[in-house]
């Protein structure tokens, strides 16, 4: 076989495993924590998401994908255009062949919800425990508290 037919038959079969797979031109959110379901199966355009190995956008076709929330704006953007935030505090992101995704928040709520005033108390009640922690594991979970306030002072703002 020659390299040229080689290359077609390859770039054929690539196809034909692509249309197999059902790559959809549409994705469907399933975003939901343990106080509310925010979306289940529904049609949206674009979701920005905050994870450890950093921020990114998820658009149909996305590559499939594994990645776990840290606290900060998980942001829709709906098929219409219009935007909604919400504030995450852990969780996961899973985007799957099919350009179906779930993101599964420990807890999550709309940022419109957010009362700024309360958000920067609780910052200074677990800035306080961080400094007065007497054990590893109190500074630890202290440590936690503080960049999960920190990241809903910013949504916040």
């Amino acid at each position: 076989m020659s390299f040229a037919r080689n290359v077609r038959y390859l770039v054929t079969g690539g196809t034909q495993i692509i249309q197999k797979r059902g790559f959809a031109d549409e994705m469907k959110l399933t975003f939901a924590a343990a106080n509310q379901t925010f979306y289940d199966q529904a049609e949206v355009r674009q979701i920005d998401v905050p994870s450890f190995s950093g921020s990114f956008g998820i658009l149909a076709k996305h590559v499939p994908t594994l990645a776990v929330l840290k606290p900060g704006v998980v942001q829709v953007t709906e098929n219409d255009g219009k935007a909604s935030k919400y504030f995450v505090s852990s969780g996961s992101i899973t985007v799957n062949e099919d350009s179906s995704v779930q993101v599964l928040a420990e807890e999550a709520h709309k940022v419109e919800d957010i009362d700024i005033s309360e958000a920067k108390q609780l910052l200074s009640q677990y800035q306080s425990q961080l400094n007065t922690a007497a054990s590893e594991e109190a500074k630890a979970e202290a440590a936690v508290a503080v960049e999960c306030a920190e990241a809903l002072v910013r949504a916040a703002e």
